[in-house]
């Protein structure tokens, strides 16, 4: 398996994540700037799935997010499906200039309902804020479409690196506490207590992390 990091279990968990969407919506770009702090203008659409991987800490462990790109055109659909399987996170990704992308979030949220496991933290994320002059999606309509659907958010440019980590860093702690939650529920109930089975998240700091979170007009 590969991935950016320079030994393969030098993490203490392991999170398998998606990233769905229509296609162009920036979904690759989101992920190289997360794991390598690049960005690409003239990067194509996805063909079939690509994956890269991130160390990050979390409550003083550390967790490893492996990262899946999946395609978005509908003649991918039969392949990508299988890559649910295993999944612990997703982020659903649209552009907020494009109301069609936006329209298309509950299609991807049901087949995620169909194809990934019940408890799989989702996060809805509005790309290209970059692109705010040319909003077709009001953030406010967006966030209650996410509160009531039980769902993260956070508006970000891949572009700019605008909430880029943050995006990232909310859906692992997310992830993070939904999984010791359960680890813990288990071993009250007296089963096992081991690590899960999935991929686990370790997320390290980007190359030249530009912007700092705490700035962010997230939500």
């Amino acid at each position: 398996m590969s991935g950016n990091d320079d030994f393969a279990y030098d993490y203490d968990h392991l999170y398998k994540i998606v990233l769905i969407g229509d296609s162009g919506v920036g979904k690759s770009n989101l992920l190289s700037r997360f794991t390598r702090d690049e960005f690409n203008l003239e990067s194509r659409s996805t063909i079939g799935v690509e994956f890269a991987t991130r160390t990050l800490e979390v409550d003083g462990k550390r967790v490893k997010a492996q990262i899946w790109d999946t395609a978005g055109q509908e003649r991918y659909r039969a392949i990508t499906s299988a890559y649910y399987r295993g999944a612990v996170g997703a982020l659903v990704v649209y552009d907020i200039s494009k109301t069609e992308s936006y329209e298309s979030v509950s299609k991807w949220l049901k087949e995620l309902r169909e194809h990934a496991d019940a408890n799989i933290v989702i996060e809805l994320v509005g790309n290209k804020l970059d692109l705010d002059h040319l909003r077709a999606v009001p953030t406010d309509e967006a966030k209650n479409f996410a509160n009531e659907n039980n769902l993260l958010f956070t508006e970000a440019s891949a572009l700019s690196a605008d909430n880029v980590e943050l995006s990232f860093h909310q859906l692992v702690k997310n992830i993070y506490e939904m999984v010791s939650k359960h680890q813990l529920d288990t071993k009250e109930n007296g089963g096992s207590s081991s690590k899960p089975s999935g991929p686990t998240i370790s997320l390290t700091p980007a190359p030249e992390q530009r912007k700092n979170s705490s700035n962010s007009n997230c939500c």
